[in-house]
């Protein structure tokens, strides 16, 4: 099954601009409408994390031992993190990778 990745990222992008909205004018919002925003901006980006754990399982373990070099070498992200992100722990969560 192939993962919509538009999709999957218009809908964070849609959570994160609301959260935008709520920092510039939060009195126009109720406590539970901006609790509402947080969950769906945790949500959205579980999601992502999700399919791309996914995708990541689908890979033998020299590509993904590759890839998690790659991620290491390309950005501010520990190869530990990267490993607790893709690898360790349940395949499906409900919480963002910190």
């Amino acid at each position: 099954m192939a993962i919509d990745w538009n999709a999957l990222t218009a809908e964070e992008d849609r959570a994160y601009f609301m959260a935008g909205i709520v920092e510039i004018s939060p009195e126009s919002f109720t406590i539970e409408e901006k609790q509402e925003i947080l969950r769906d901006m945790v949500a959205a980006s579980a999601a992502i994390e999700n399919a791309m754990r996914d995708d990541f399982a689908r890979f033998d373990e020299v590509t993904q031992t590759r890839l998690i070099d790659a991620l290491t070498g390309a950005g501010p992200r520990h190869r530990d993190w990267w490993h607790r992100m893709l690898v360790a722990g349940p395949m499906h969560r409900d919480t963002i990778t910190i």
